[in-house]
């Protein structure tokens, strides 16, 4: 390549492959910021005689990386070159057209018959689709790093030669065709409709969607849920081997344990006594790190159980990294099913009761007021190993958290309460998902499943710069339309998921970008107006969602669990939210009269996970998250690199401040503008971090978008110093605002809580076994009892 500017060539053509070797100068023409003699200058330093033009394009895209956090621009470049490169590496499989990267991929094993079929149908009309202008086409619509991310793990490569067979854009039009209905021109239709959302990153399917659609193993659902096995061994090891089936397929696992009986139990075929849950969370742990999805990434599962499990405190010390090793499970993630009982015997200071699971067998299938006679009944019978301060449990579990992140606090009732799938006695949901958003029923014959996909608010602001309600809709009708196909095309490993999903149809659609919106819109995170328009966008989801699972009920039939629903009674998820106010009330009661006649094809439709893959792909945040830090590091093969909030940038370059000095301000104060000199207080609000902003915020937000998720969110909380008074308080917070799940506690430094641990824990006793040695019982009954003032909450 060509390492110094010279006059433009002549123009790409938007409708052929461009020439490969392109020089810096064109590909930087319409970047004025950017200056491609020093990405120039740096590729000469790194040649050598032998180099040819993949190394030193291999050069220049490292050049242009390392200086995008000086200037966002050259992400542009830097995808550009990387572009080039890829194309250039595919074409040298044979794959120098979309039709083409499917039929050698077919002919190496990779491509499903059913995909290629549709490919060469319609080869013609599919390679027209893609465009191949390197500086205006859709793949210029990537920033650096996602583009990377796509390049280094979803691009299918030829099984000999490790090279890429598949564009980005192969790619993307690869898992829409991977979903075609049938080989018909309205099936084509659909097709380019989805690719065409894609292409232009407006929406994206989950990972395994991306994976694995189009190809010969095409699983492509996120999520399993598996109900706990019963308190039996032939149960418990047909468990292992349904998660290892489906951890090898790429699916995360969230596995409820509250029906193993606890340790000291009597086992009375050997007049024996258990060992408790310990071991057998060992094994799985095993299992799980030995069992990766693909080779693609790590398998990844999460443990639940219930706060009255006698094995409880065991449970809370799976993920330290002090005491014996041989009751550590350091690859389980693990979480808390928390009925309200506990809450609130911890709001009233009470005593709380711990079972094990062989005396009370009936607790785990129940919740709400059922649950709670029946807890007080096996209180009253003298069941209970053990009683307790519910508050000692309660700091215990905070601990956990500061220290670890881990032992997510979800809680059942709240979870069971508004669930669509639990109208009838018998259906229960048991546990939440490896990532704390799916809340869906399981039973021994039913592993629950469920697919993921998530919109781009960033994409739908229009040219006014308000939200495009209209184009969000067009989104959300396509997006419904093609994770209800998935249902129908998926590969399911096991014939419980497989008996789950055709039966009760959920799929999960979420969103990403929403800090973006934020950003664009110039409303700080916390801000009422912020609230307002994040519940607005949840709220014009779930219609379209919604509406649009009638369309497909009255075109395909309604699923075979609708009897079973609460929707089938009449009631609607935003119907067990009194506070709840529509904003487009007309549309709301046209679709309660036209869900009574047709019904819906899919019991659950909404759910917002963390997307912290497909958002970089996306170049936007994450989710519902705020931003971590203004200033951040983006690890890729040829490195790390730092880069900047580029819409900071653009204000900053508006105030004349974008200089080494603020650069430098910016690393010093890690990412935080809160003492950046000459930067107005407005934008100071608008640019603080997670750090920064109050956890109430965050919690309120959720809440507000509640009555519109039918499912849950991954809602990350954080603390840049947690104590266990400002946790209990928050998570207190949470549960009275009636949040169905939450997720990881971020933390920042190591935390305080182990010091106070340590110093407060009684001669001879180890920290990890002083449950009420974490911090001064005063401390955690004055936050619970005033959880409104809690410093994390304002």
């Amino acid at each position: 390549m060509t390492i110094a500017p010279v006059a433009p060539a002549e123009p790409v053509s938007a409708t052929r492959p461009p020439t490969l070797s392109l020089t810096l100068a064109e590909l930087t023409a319409d970047l004025p910021a950017t200056d491609p003699a020093r990405v120039g200058a740096a590729v000469a330093r790194g040649r050598h005689a032998g180099s040819d033009e993949a190394e030193l394009r291999s050069l220049a895209i490292e050049a242009a990386a390392g200086l995008i956090a000086e200037e966002p621009e050259y992400s542009r470049l830097a995808a550009r070159l990387l572009t080039l490169a890829i194309r250039e590496e595919a074409a040298g499989q044979g794959a120098d057209s979309f039709s083409a990267s499917i039929a050698v991929g077919h002919r190496e094993g990779l491509i499903g018959d059913r995909a290629a079929a549709f490919v060469r149908r319609h080869a013609s009309r599919l390679d027209a689709l893609v465009e191949h202008a390197v500086t205006t086409g859709a793949d210029d619509r990537f920033e650096y790093f996602g583009l990377r991310t796509v390049e280094s793990r979803y691009l299918l490569r030829h099984p000999t030669t490790r090279r890429v067979i598949e564009t980005p854009q192969h790619f993307l039009l690869r898992v829409a065709c991977g979903l075609a209905e049938d080989e018909s021109e309205r099936a084509l239709k659909d097709v380019a409709e989805l690719y065409r959302l894609t292409s232009s990153l407006s929406y994206l399917p989950s990972s395994p969607t991306l994976f694995n659609s189009g190809t010969r193993h095409p699983q492509m659902s996120s999520c399993y849920l598996l109900d706990s096995p019963a308190d039996e061994l032939d149960s418990i090891y047909e468990r292992y081997h349904q998660i290892a089936r489906l951890s090898k397929h790429a699916g995360g696992i969230g596995l409820s344990y509250s029906r193993i009986r606890a340790r000291g139990s009597l086992i009375r075929g050997t007049n024996g006594k258990s060992n408790g849950i310990v071991p057998f969370l060992r094994t799985l742990d095993s299992s799980v790190a030995a069992v990766n999805q693909g080779g693609r990434r790590k398998g990844a599962a999460c443990v639940y159980l219930e706060t009255w499990h006698a094995d409880i405190e065991e449970f809370l010390e799976l993920r330290d990294n002090t005491g014996e090793e041989a009751r550590r499970t350091h690859n389980l993630n693990i979480a808390h099913w928390i009925p309200d009982e506990f809450m609130r015997r911890v709001d009233s200071d009470g005593d709380w009761s711990l079972f094990s699971p062989a005396d009370v067998p009936e607790l785990v299938d129940l919740w709400g007021d059922e649950f709670d006679a029946a807890y007080r009944r096996a209180e009253q019978a003298g069941l209970a190993q053990r009683t307790i301060p519910a508050r000692q449990l309660y700091a215990r579990m905070m601990r956990t958290l500061a220290q670890t992140g881990n032992g997510w606090m979800t809680f059942k009732d709240a979870a069971n309460r508004t669930a669509n799938q639990t109208a009838r006695p018998g259906s229960i949901v048991h546990s939440s998902n490896l990532c704390t958003e799916i809340l869906e029923v399981t039973n021994d014959g039913e592993t629950a499943v469920c697919n993921l996909g998530s919109v781009n608010l960033a994409a739908h602001l229009g040219d006014d710069g308000a939200m495009d309600w209209e184009r969000l809709d067009a989104t959300v009708r396509t997006a419904v339309t093609f994770l209800d196909r998935v249902i129908d095309l998926n590969f399911y490993p096991t014939t419980q998921a497989d008996a789950s999903n055709s039966r009760w149809r959920p799929v999960a659609l979420g969103v990403m970008g929403l800090q973006d919106v934020f950003f664009r819109l110039r409303l700080p995170f916390d801000s009422p107006a912020a609230r307002e328009l994040s519940t607005r966008i949840a709220e014009r989801i779930m219609l379209t969602a919604y509406e649009t699972s009638a369309d497909l009920a009255e075109r395909n039939g309604r699923h075979r669990g609708w009897a079973e629903t609460r929707t089938a009674d009449g009631v609607l998820h935003p119907d067990h939210y009194p506070d709840a106010t529509a904003t487009w009330p007309e549309r709301w009661a046209a679709l309660r009269e036209r869900v009574a006649t047709t019904g819906m094809r899919n019991s659950l439709l909404l759910a917002i996970a963390p997307t912290a893959t497909i958002a970089s792909i996306a170049g936007v945040y994450e989710c519902i998250e705020p931003q971590v830090s203004n200033l951040f590091k983006r690890e890729t093969l040829s490195g790390e690199f730092l880069q900047v909030n580029s819409y900071l940038i653009d204000e900053l370059k508006r105030l004349g401040l974008w200089h080494d000095a603020t650069r430098e301000a910016l690393r010093e104060a890690n990412g935080s503008v809160a003492e950046l000199p000459g930067l107005p207080d407005e934008l100071k609000e608008l640019y603080r971090t997670a750090w920064e902003l109050p956890q109430r915020a965050l919690i309120d937000m959720a809440a507000a978008r509640t009555p519109y998720l039918d499912q849950s969110q991954s809602l990350n909380l954080f603390m840049a110093a947690p104590t266990i008074g400002k946790l209990s308080s928050m998570y207190a917070y949470a549960w009275k605002k009636g949040l169905k799940t939450t997720y990881y506690l971020r933390s920042r430094p190591a935390t305080r809580i182990a010091q106070a641990a340590r110093a407060a824990a009684p001669v001879g006793v180890p920290v990890s076994a002083s449950v009420s040695a974490s911090v001064p019982e005063q401390a955690v009954a004055c936050s619970l009892e005033n959880p409104e003032s809690c410093e994390a909450c304002q």
